[in-house]
């Protein structure tokens, strides 16, 4: 089964970026062909989390698990709000946590909301670049959405095609997912094995 991870980074309750997101892994799993499991990793409550694990190194509880959602993942549906033009630093900070390589090879559906217009091309200056650093594959189409867009016909279309590319890359092979630690030491090779290959 195809596993999606939406990550949330809005900060009310409710949230126009939640809404975003909602909209679309909805468009998402009506544009799959097949079963789609679908987990939504909201970053507010992970804030506390997020700075205790800056600070330790180590995720735990609701972070823990939010990060495994994403490493499990074989897609994501990302959707930040935009503060001094660029994502929030709720947002940067998760995907500052995760381990090197976690999206690697991984489709990832980017969009952004905001109260006006002038901040759309957050999607090409600010997310475009960080999930390519990160080696994920940005789908062609973003979707951003300011205030007034909500309601106009014109962002359903974009939800939609943005649904469909990342509909068109999930129907490839399945991706590799990046190794862990505890990958390492799942199947060790004996000291004596390594001695006689020496």
């Amino acid at each position: 089964m195809t596993r999606i991870a939406v990550i949330s980074a809005g900060l009310s309750v409710p949230s126009s970026t939640r809404l975003l997101a909602d909209r679309l892994a909805e468009a998402t799993v009506a544009a799959i062909q097949h079963p789609v499991e679908v987990d939504v990793v909201e970053l507010r409550p992970l804030a506390h989390p997020l700075a205790d694990h800056l600070l330790t190194g180590f995720p735990s509880g609701e972070l823990a698990e939010a990060i495994e959602t994403v490493r499990l993942a074989d897609a994501l549906i990302v959707v930040t709000p935009v503060f001094s033009a660029s994502y929030s630093g709720l947002f940067k900070t998760f995907f500052d946590v995760l381990e090197t390589d976690t999206l690697a090879g991984v489709p990832v559906l980017i969009a952004a909301t905001a109260g006006t217009a002038r901040h759309s091309l957050v999607l090409e200056h600010a997310l475009r670049p960080l999930f390519s650093y990160l080696h994920a594959v940005v789908v062609p189409t973003g979707v951003f959405a300011a205030s007034e867009d909500f309601g106009e016909a014109g962002l359903q279309t974009r939800i939609d095609r943005a649904a469909g590319e990342l509909a068109t890359l999930l129907g490839g092979a399945p991706r590799q997912r990046a190794r862990t630690v505890e990958d390492e030491f799942a199947d060790p090779t004996p000291f004596e094995d390594l001695l006689r290959g020496a």
